[in-house]
């Protein structure tokens, strides 16, 4: 066991915390101190295997050398400058960037729910400067069980009422239409339709992959009636589907991409908007802006995510350790699972609701050595680290059979 990091044990910090954090999370009850791949250890010093990856934030792992050690050198030099100033690190950033996903400008932000919030207001001044809406009469059309962030305009059009009830009034100028309906969504198209903003495979609502077509037909359909087709890919992306990005499965380019999570290298908050340049080019001076967005130390951290990411080696991974996640679940339907979505290395996995819910599997497998979380009803969702082994990968599967029979 490693020696302890504080002197107060798990049971003692998760009350210390009761009165005095806000009660916006219902964490399990593990109090992490340190980490190192694709395991956690706990106050304690008992080891557990991350299924989860910070949603998708940890894709290369916790502490990846070759990230750890561009932030270190970063450190020792300079961390932030605002834009008031150019700083050495962004020019690079943006340049390889703009290459790795094919498009042409960056907008770089701070958090996921930052680059959905830029992605709207630079839609909505796209279309009123290029498309030639009458001002203030943009509208934005997303899917049904959407996640896109959790702030006053991005809840008011989810449809998920435990993050959108009490929060109104809301912000209007969006028409919700179901995921995966390309009937539904042209309907929903007109002229004022500045975008389509959509997440190639849905997370929060439990991996929720489209038919084969589906981006394309969007992709087309947007093109037609003159509107963007923005893609957020904050979880998807970057490696986690077995390719670049999620839409690469269809080899569709959306004119608005959306980034974050793993582009911090589990670091540094990082997001950003990349898009084609008639798109951002629509942005001037003081119209938009972060103090953050863009620093040295985040754009360091993010030039070293691209490197990683241009071996493709962690795209492989993802796809080749994807087809064992897949099989390794087949095997468990009927055996107290009922359904799963997998693609690459991200799985949603229902499980039979009379076996438990995805709190109640969750807390099952942290007990066996194991940090997954769940999302709605009986649904749990698997996200390791992309640097995960085969070994590790069979030891979660067998950790999750081992709890499925004990329901």
């Amino acid at each position: 066991m490693t020696a302890p990091v504080t002197s107060r044990t798990s049971a003692e910090l998760i009350r210390a915390e009761e009165p005095v954090l806000a009660h916006n999370y219902h964490p399990l009850p593990v109090v992490v101190a340190r980490a190192d791949g694709t395991w956690v250890e706990d106050v304690e010093g008992r080891r557990y295997l991350d299924m989860l990856a910070g949603y998708s934030a940890l894709n290369f792992g916790h502490r990846h050398p070759a990230l750890i050690d561009a932030a270190h050198r970063q450190l020792d030099r300079l961390t932030l400058t605002s834009r008031a100033f150019h700083n050495d690190q962004l020019a690079q950033f943006a340049e390889r960037l703009a290459e790795l996903t094919g498009l042409d400008m960056v907008l770089p932000m701070n958090t996921g729910a930052e680059a959905v919030e830029s992605g709207i207001k630079v839609a909505r001044k796209w279309a009123y400067e290029v498309k030639g809406v009458p001002a203030d009469q943009a509208t934005i059309v997303v899917a049904a069980e959407n996640f896109h962030g959790r702030t006053t305009t991005i809840v008011s059009f989810s449809t998920d009422e435990t993050a959108r009830q009490g929060f109104g009034p809301y912000t209007p100028g969006f028409r919700i239409v179901p995921y995966n309906d390309l009937a539904a969504l042209e309907a929903a198209v007109d002229d004022t339709t500045a975008a389509v903003l959509l997440e190639p495979i849905q997370g929060e609502a439990g991996v929720v992959i489209p038919d084969e077509g589906y981006l394309t037909g969007v992709r087309e359909l947007t093109r037609r009636e003159n509107c963007l087709f923005i893609a957020d890919e904050i979880q998807s992306g970057l490696g986690r589907t077995g390719r670049t990005l999620a839409v690469n499965h269809e080899s569709v380019v959306p004119d608005v991409l959306l980034l974050g999570k793993a582009l911090g290298g589990g670091i540094v908050p990082v997001s950003a908007v990349v898009a084609s340049r008639e798109v951002l080019g629509v942005l001037r001076p003081g119209e938009h802006g972060s103090t953050f967005g863009g620093n040295p130390l985040a754009a360091a951290v993010g030039t070293a995510v691209i490197e990683l990411l241009e071996t493709g080696e962690f795209q492989r991974r993802a796809a080749e350790l994807g087809v064992l996640l897949r099989v390794g679940l087949s095997e468990l339907v009927g055996e107290g699972v009922v359904g799963f979505r997998a693609r690459g290395l991200w799985a949603g996995v229902d499980v039979d609701p009379a076996v438990g819910t995805g709190r109640e599997i969750s807390e099952r497998l942290l007990g066996e050595g194991v940090l997954v979380k769940d999302t709605h009803g009986s649904t749990i969702r698997l996200a390791p680290p992309l640097t995960i082994t085969e070994d590790e990968l069979d030891g979660a599967l067998v950790a999750l059979e081992k709890v499925l029979r004990r329901g």
